[in-house]
């Protein structure tokens, strides 16, 4: 059977990718940011997943306002990714898992939700980025699933509801046959605003409370509406919902190993987690 092993977190800024491909990871603007991820590298070197499954939103690569699913999972043997006009290089095609997305898949629909299946699919700056920040070099031979969250075009799942979706993608990848070793990543974030009056809103006092609740009281965050949940993250700090998800798939003893704050990153406050999803014990008779 396939284990979770942990849940990775981590923004996902295109100028992250401008700073890659210009070699800036030791400028000192960027240090404090690529400096984070050595805790990160050191425990996958360790753990060796085997396939990660990855909670993003898309930015109108794959979905744009006249058609935007709720929840979308990738079900390609590969996922390319384009131009987005960030000046960010195209990669390679990122490997997919078809066996584990379409387990994922009919797992989710049996536990009532509705994802629409995308059998093609690109993947933008929130997927790519994050993936070769933890992988580096393996970022394009891990196989993944991929797994979207619309966090721009109201209504908005609730973060409840996407600590269920979680939960649901939990179950499903712990019923999977096959003996996998599965990282489960949730990206973007933290507290932004890119636009109107509050452009440049960061929240440090509320990101600090979400990067605690991993660990700590998440029930806390899930009574949180939507419409709250602008007014205290700005309205592409809602991006945390990615975050709620992936917590919520971690079905056993959650542990924080690593974590990184920094701001900013391009008008962004950057979180970095590393959680650890143990065991949990038998209870006693």
């Amino acid at each position: 059977m396939a284990t979770i092993i942990g849940g990775l977190a981590a923004s996902h800024v295109p100028a992250i990718g401008g700073a890659i491909a210009k070699g800036l990871q030791k400028d000192p603007y960027w240090a404090p940011f690529f400096d984070g991820f050595d805790a990160t590298h050191r425990w996958l070197d360790a753990v060796k997943p085997d396939a990660a499954v990855v909670i993003y939103n898309d930015h109108g690569l794959n979905f744009f306002l006249d058609k935007m699913p709720t929840f979308a999972v990738g079900a390609a043997p590969e996922y390319r990714n384009d131009d987005e006009g960030w000046g960010i290089p195209v990669r390679a095609p990122f490997r997919g898992d078809t066996a584990l997305s379409w387990h994922i898949i009919e797992t989710l629909v049996g536990a009532e939700f509705d994802p629409v299946t995308c059998q093609e699919m690109l993947v933008d700056h929130a997927y790519s980025l994050p993936m070769e920040l933890f992988f580096r070099e393996r970022a394009h031979d891990i196989p993944t699933v991929p797994v979207v969250v619309n966090t721009v075009q109201h209504p908005l799942p609730s973060l409840r509801r996407c600590f269920k979706l979680g939960q649901a993608i939990g179950r499903a990848i712990e019923s999977y046959p096959e003996d996998l070793k599965v990282v489960v990543i949730g990206t973007g974030g933290l507290s932004h605003q890119l636009e109107g009056e509050r452009a440049g809103f960061i929240n440090t006092a509320f990101d600090r409370r979400c990067m605690d609740a991993m660990t700590g009281d998440i029930d806390s965050l899930l009574t949180i509406d939507p419409h709250e949940l602008v007014e205290l993250a700005g309205s592409q700090g809602v991006e945390v919902m990615n975050w709620v998800a992936m917590r919520g798939a971690l079905t056993g003893d959650v542990h924080e190993l690593h974590r990184n704050y920094h701001l900013p990153i391009s008008n962004t406050a950057s979180g970095i987690m590393l959680l650890e999803n143990r065991p949990k014990l038998a209870q006693a008779a």
